[in-house]
């Protein structure tokens, strides 16, 4: 074990020359895919809410799509299914995107954690009480006012918890990276699994790494829940 580590550690942890290491990929993969997702997010969930049907069911139709099927089968439809279609062979900016792995790969995880959390920012929105909706309004509150100051605000705060958990599954997610020939970390463990035919060795030095990077993801949420929940949370009596 102490071996396989010493030669692939690199390859894990490390850039090694030009090539990034396994880890760095996936923390790459990550964190674009949130951020894109979650900001796309925002402005769907207010459109999740609307009271007008038209604006409303578009987004219900991408959410159900993006939650009702695998994650897999969508990187498959990208990284095999598009590049097949004339449309793309035909339009070169279409056909340099979708020739990449890693572009599919980022493209099927962001459109993909964008859809749950739509869901989970639209919940928290519903959540906000009415009460101070009404009191927003009477102070004479624009709607973009209201949204900016009072819903969204609380409605964050609210979907914080759900949250983090979408972001953990994100994590887990971007192990799908490999099917589409990105090198993340499971990727690496499958190459050093294929070098030294040792799967424990290899496979689990990567769910070791995982772990670790999950406990870093979950120790944030928990402070950042601590510092924007502490309100909601009962006092201890004496």
């Amino acid at each position: 074990m102490i071996e396989i580590i010493q030669e692939y550690w690199k390859a894990l942890l490390w850039t090694d020359g030009y090539r990034f290491s396994g880890v760095a990929i996936t923390l790459w993969l990550l964190v674009v895919s949130v951020v894109l997702g979650g900001g796309m997010a925002l402005l769907l969930s207010i459109a999740r809410v609307s009271p007008y049907k038209t604006v409303r069911f578009p987004v219900w139709l991408f959410t159900y799509i993006f939650r009702g099927t695998p994650l897999y089968v969508q990187l498959l439809v990208f990284y095999s299914g598009m590049y097949t279609l004339e449309v793309v062979k035909g339009t070169e900016l279409l056909n340099a995107f979708f020739r990449s792995g890693l572009n599919c790969t980022l493209l099927a995880l962001t459109l993909n954690t964008c859809a749950y959390t739509t869901e989970v920012f639209a919940g928290a929105i519903r959540a906000v009480p009415h009460g101070e909706i009404e009191a927003a309004r009477a102070y004479g509150f624009s709607t973009f006012k209201l949204y900016r100051c009072i819903i969204m605000p609380s409605a964050l705060r609210t979907a914080l918890p759900a949250y983090s958990n979408e972001v953990i599954l994100m994590l887990h997610s971007t192990a799908l990276a490999f099917t589409a020939t990105v090198p993340d970390l499971l990727k690496v463990a499958r190459d050093i699994n294929s070098a030294t035919y040792q799967p424990f060795i290899a496979f689990g030095i990567a769910a070791v790494l995982y772990l670790i990077i999950s406990y870093a993801l979950i120790s944030l949420f928990r402070k950042a829940e601590k510092r924007w929940l502490a309100h909601v949370k009962p006092s201890s009596s004496h």
